[in-house]
């Protein structure tokens, strides 16, 4: 997992506590880089504004829940969890979003992922096939995800709501995922989620992608 989406680091200095606030990963391209597919207007609103506000909201949500913990403040405690699991599953699932993409992405992955995928779903066009039906399928906002069971060894393809993460929610660890939040495609797509999800396929980093499974195997 990227270190900017690490939980809370604590450490003391004399009774005091410091924490380490959640930021934005840094992007390893321009935000014009993936036209003509994820346009410069929707990324720079994607990452700037969108995925800013998840941190923003986790880093006060943190803040909150170390004065209930520290106070022993069950309800308080508990009443934050929705938030909690609401903006650090937005900041997790983002984090990836960003690397699962590149302009020199696109084309079928190779190697151990290429292998993996045909041993879990026969071809690489089936598993598109399938991930693109269950992302289009989301209803209103989610995620679709092409995940790793740690139980099986076997890939399969996930769904989760609004920003739920992937591992929290289901168990499968991510390896790519797709945004299906109207706020990653609508200025450019319109109504029409389909064309965006293959779209994303023209941008896919499965050099990315093959490193988050042989982690995940190694897990």
């Amino acid at each position: 997992m990227l270190s900017t989406t690490s939980n809370v680091l604590k450490r003391c200095l004399g009774g005091s506590v410091i924490r380490l606030k959640h930021t934005l990963p840094d992007l390893k391209y321009d935000f014009n880089a993936l036209e003509p597919y994820i346009s410069a207007d929707i990324m720079k609103l994607h990452y700037e504004k969108h995925h800013q506000t998840y941190i923003n909201n986790l880093n006060v949500t943190e803040e909150k829940l170390s004065e209930a913990v520290s106070k022993k403040d069950i309800t308080t405690i508990i009443n934050l969890q929705p938030a909690l699991r609401f903006n650090g599953g937005g900041h997790i699932n983002h984090s990836i979003f960003w690397q699962n993409l590149s302009p020199k992405g696109g084309g079928e992955p190779t190697g151990d992922l290429l292998q993996q995928i045909k041993e879990d779903f026969n071809t690489f066009d089936q598993m598109k096939k399938e991930l693109v039906a269950a992302s289009v399928a989301v209803q209103g906002s989610g995620w679709g995800w092409l995940g790793y069971s740690p139980v099986n060894g076997r890939l399969r393809i996930a769904t989760c709501s609004n920003q739920d993460p992937l591992e929290a929610t289901t168990g499968l660890i991510p390896l790519f995922g797709i945004d299906v939040w109207e706020h990653a495609y609508y200025l450019q797509y319109k109504n029409v989620r389909a064309d965006y999800v293959n779209a994303i396929f023209n941008i896919a980093n499965w050099s990315d992608v093959s490193e988050r499974l042989a982690k995940a195997r190694l897990r």
